[in-house]
């Protein structure tokens, strides 16, 4: 019968709780790494944008001056529009958003590309987006983006913008438009389509307000 050498015993055990130590450090530096390093959050169902009806063809150039130039600028928007959600109005004093739906951009932004868009393709008009240059355009086409979303009183698809143009003699001019499409369910493959379809009938509605 061989006794147990105390020696060993502590050794082993010395061993033991470093390796454990050596675990719960990596186990403690694990979920500190996790509260600073994301993963995602969860993916949305539908990522939506808008896509101008009338583009120019690549190699198109148009020439001119500041003093020609028309700047297209982001507009206004209430509350429910500051955010990448589609809003439904519910009834008149209720709006919720639209379940599983969420645009790659903030609306006003999305709104002002198509317009900027189908300027450029369909006049000969300078049209400046850039963030500084577009405030030294004489002309600067602004306004305020008062609907893009869903009536579900309606069963429709509604984009209302209130136009402002000022020209360069200090002029300035204003004109409501309104686009909807009618039998449209309050569903992302629907509604997404159909407001692409009513913000470029918008947009050429302005487009044709505006002139050469």
């Amino acid at each position: 019968m061989t006794r147990n050498n105390p020696v060993r015993a502590i050794a082993a055990f010395g061993r033991g709780f470093s390796a454990r130590r050596g675990a719960l450090a990596a186990l403690a530096g694990a979920f500190a790494l996790s509260g600073c390093l994301s993963l995602g959050g969860k993916v949305p169902d539908q990522l939506l944008t808008l896509t101008p009806a009338a583009s120019a063809s690549a190699g198109s150039a148009t020439s001119g001056n500041f003093r020609n130039a028309i700047a297209v600028l982001n507009p206004g928007v209430p509350r429910e529009l500051d955010v990448q959600r589609i809003p439904v109005q519910v009834d008149d004093t209720q709006i919720a958003y639209l379940k599983d739906a969420t645009w790659v951009e903030k609306p006003a932004r999305l709104f002002r590309e198509v317009l900027s868009e189908t300027l450029r393709a369909r006049t000969n008009r300078l049209v400046i987006g850039g963030a500084d240059e577009q405030y030294a355009a004489a002309t600067k086409l602004t306004g305020q983006l008062m609907a893009m979303g869903y009536d579900a009183r309606q069963q429709a698809v509604v984009v209302r913008y209130e136009a402002v143009l000022a020209d360069p003699g200090g002029n300035v001019r204003t004109r409501r438009f309104e686009s909807m499409v009618p039998g449209i369910a309050p569903r992302a493959d629907q509604v997404g389509p159909a407001l692409n379809q009513a913000a470029n009938d918008v947009a050429a509605q302005v487009v044709a307000w505006v002139g050469q």
